[in-house]
């Protein structure tokens, strides 16, 4: 969904527009500037692209009510959260600037689309990576698949609670008529970052800060 500013009254608005800016003061500060390799800001800069690229391919019949892949989940494989979530705060920027969304509902567009996508998918590979098998399946199919469409259904439920709890759309028409739309889009998020994934940790596993080939598949030579 990408919201319009006359969906939310001002101080959600406001509210949500300086939570939005702590938490990429946040991720500014805990990213290890220093130690970045070139490769993966250049990287993680053509990803930034084909996702903005996966936002202007969109369609909706309502305000607010928008329909597009969010890549958060190969942003976040690929870069970690704290820079991920950076990276599509300047996607909504573009948005914005294109004239596709609205400035003044940008905390609200980059909680629902950002903050809570992203938190899911680190969630996940946290906890793969702690109760799972280190097999390479296992992050293909968790971390990567089931992890990318459930972080657009996340999404989704996040942005219908916040618009039934300021009685922008009716709650009925929420359930029955946009949340069917959205199930059947996060099958396509889930194949789209479960493929991304798997030619990126075969051709270019150093573009992807959340694989290791010896944790995922053994060290070379043993």
């Amino acid at each position: 969904m990408n919201f319009t500013a006359d969906l939310f009254p001002r101080d959600w608005l406001g509210l949500s527009a300086l939570l939005s800016l702590l938490v990429l003061l946040f991720c500014l500060w805990r990213t290890p500037w220093r130690k970045l390799d070139s490769r993966l800001l250049n990287a993680g800069m053509g990803a930034t692209l084909v996702v903005l690229a996966l936002w202007l391919l969109h369609g909706g019949l309502h305000d607010g009510l928008s329909f597009h892949l969010l890549g958060a989940a190969i942003l976040t494989l690929m870069l970690g959260p704290w820079l991920a979530l950076p990276a599509l705060a300047l996607v909504l920027l573009a948005v914005s600037m294109l004239g596709l969304g609205q400035w003044q509902a940008f905390g609200m567009n980059f909680l629902t689309m950002a903050l809570l996508p992203v938190g899911l998918v680190h969630g996940v590979w946290r906890l793969s990576r702690r109760y799972l098998p280190a097999n390479y399946f296992v992050y293909l199919f968790v971390c990567a698949f089931a992890a990318g469409g459930a972080s657009l259904l996340l999404s989704t439920l996040a942005s219908c609670v916040a618009l039934m709890l300021v009685g922008a759309y009716a709650t009925d028409f929420l359930l029955n008529e946009v949340l069917p739309f959205y199930f059947l889009l996060s099958w396509s998020e889930a194949f789209t970052t479960g493929l991304a994934m798997a030619v990126l940790t075969v051709y270019r596993p150093a573009w992807v800060v959340s694989f290791d080939d010896a944790t995922y598949l053994g060290k070379r030579g043993d």
